[in-house]
């Protein structure tokens, strides 16, 4: 009689939580491939440690971390896997990193749409942040302008050509905000609170008793007109101060003219929901080019973030507090469920854990800023 094989009692927890949080039923199964997706054999002999790492795209370089890490489990909030596979091989890089965290008894576990929608997930958390009533846990966001994650330098690079100038530096946006844990924030780090109402813009149907008002997509309608700026500086404090990010407004107008009444919010790619509704500013990660062209044409104004920037704050922000009062509650479960396994009695004898968010995740695209001459002397 073979062994039953089975995954770290650990990651079972850290499903079971993600389920209760975020339901599979909340994604949009018609595309979209949630849930566990790689479900590694536990080793009781090389058994992982207590941690889940999350992250928001599960490359190459994440993989290493998680590695490095020992990690039990990642949730990865893309699925690295989409469609069906024929086969699992080296040659491709995401099959490539399934089966490095396979070979290290590492799960993952993918809650894309479902985080989406769920309430409190990433819509409201960037419903937060455009009417300024986001919570940081633990501390505020940092007052200090954030150094850039890495410099490109000409001399340095084969894409750039060898000139003296212009100089070219590459910005990304950190995986993770800076807190300053204790400090209490000031005045100016405050943005104002917009008092406004909110609704869904596809409900979830069926309706699940457990997650009241979930589905896809949020609209913000301001109780008093708010100045695009004021807008503008409230997702600069509630990303945490990126170098910049997109915006479109209509031709005939300056960004000082405009206010906005009502915001249609998407995380991700916002076209296919956001499109032809009516409100007075759309905030996405991405909008296609002829899409913002028809929104601005509309008297639309149009806020990206670069797609998954507008998806990874959430994770430091709200995901790792979420999960780590959930995960107290199902491995404390799991524990008394399996106390009689003597194949477990090791790994189940750690009380603690530890959810950490990814410090390598980040989305591919950077801004380049061009420095003049006077700058770079």
């Amino acid at each position: 009689m073979s062994a039953t094989t089975t995954s770290a009692p650990f990651s079972r927890a850290v499903v079971r939580a993600m389920q209760k949080l975020y339901p599979k039923e909340l994604a949009d199964n018609s595309w979209d491939n949630t849930g566990l997706l790689l479900e590694a054999p536990f080793d009781p002999s090389r058994r992982q440690s207590n941690t889940a790492l999350l992250t928001i795209d599960l490359t190459k370089a994440v993989a290493d971390e998680a590695i490095a890490l020992n990690s039990s489990i990642v949730i990865a909030y893309h699925p690295i896997i989409f469609r069906g596979l024929k086969s699992l091989t080296l040659a491709d890089t995401q099959q490539q990193s399934l089966l490095r965290l396979a070979s290290h008894g590492i799960s993952v576990y993918s809650p894309h749409t479902a985080l989406d929608a769920a309430p409190g997930g990433l819509g409201d958390w960037l419903a937060d942040i455009v009417t300024g009533t986001k919570t940081v846990h633990n501390g505020s966001e940092a007052d200090a302008q954030l150094e850039p994650a890495s410099n490109t330098k000409e001399d340095d690079d084969p894409f750039i050509e060898k000139k003296k100038r212009p100089t070219f530096t590459l910005q990304h946006h950190p995986s993770q905000p800076l807190l300053h844990f204790g400090k209490q924030p000031t005045p100016a780090e405050i943005p104002l609170t917009a008092p406004h109402k909110r609704e869904t813009i596809k409900p979830q149907s069926p309706a699940l008793a457990s997650h009241p008002g979930a589905g896809m997509g949020r609209i913000v309608k301001f109780d008093q007109p708010q100045p695009l700026p004021t807008l503008l500086d409230r997702i600069g404090k509630g990303l945490n101060n990126p170098k910049g990010f997109p915006i479109a407004i209509p031709q005939e107008k300056a960004i000082v003219d405009i206010e906005i009444r009502s915001v249609g919010i998407c995380a991700g790619s916002g076209s296919g929901l956001l499109n032809g509704l009516d409100v007075d500013l759309l905030f996405t990660g991405e909008m296609d080019h002829h899409s913002a062209l028809a929104a601005i044409e509309n008297g639309r104004v149009v806020i990206s973030l670069f797609h998954s920037n507008s998806e990874r704050g959430f994770l430091a922000e709200v995901m790792l507090w979420q999960l780590e009062e959930a995960v107290q509650e199902e491995w404390g479960k799991i524990r008394d469920e399996e106390k009689d396994n003597e194949a477990l009695q090791d790994a189940l004898a750690d009380d603690d854990f530890e959810i950490a968010v990814s410090e390598i995740d980040r989305d591919p695209y950077g801004i380049v800023v061009l420095k003049s001459d006077a700058d770079a002397a």
